[in-house]
């Protein structure tokens, strides 16, 4: 079960960049899937989730309206579209994923409850 995250870049403020977390040894249809990030001297939060396939999805305050999170489930690919970028939003991004579509938003909202993780891509806003 690995998870690669790709698509991070340096963008100015108001741009928008789509970030990938393509998984492979596993299908994706019966796993909840999240974005993580950690900006540098900051603890890892969470930024959106997807409970299952086509699921309720969630995202934090500080990215709702602007963030999307989607899913291919033939590509087994998760997505991450980013707009109206701010400073704010520069940090090393993280995917995971947990198999479990248990109808528990809080649980997901927690990095302990996920069980694989990608690397990290970086995302800088800066003009």
């Amino acid at each position: 079960v690995q998870l690669q995250a790709s698509g991070g870049g340096l963008v100015q403020p108001g741009g928008s960049l789509r970030l990938s977390c393509a998984a492979s040894g596993f299908t994706l249809d019966t796993y909840t899937v999240g974005w993580f990030r950690q900006a540098p001297g900051k603890e890892r939060r969470w930024v959106s989730f997807e409970i299952g396939s086509g699921g309720s999805r969630y995202y934090s305050d500080s990215v709702k309206n602007r963030f999307t999170i989607s899913r291919d489930n033939a590509k087994s690919t998760v997505y991450l579209e980013m707009n109206s970028l701010k400073s704010e939003d520069t940090a090393v991004y993280y995917c995971a994923a947990v198999k479990s579509t248990s109808f528990i938003p809080s649980y997901y909202q927690r990095k302990s409850s996920y069980k694989s993780w990608g690397q990290g891509t970086q995302v800088t806003v800066s003009s």
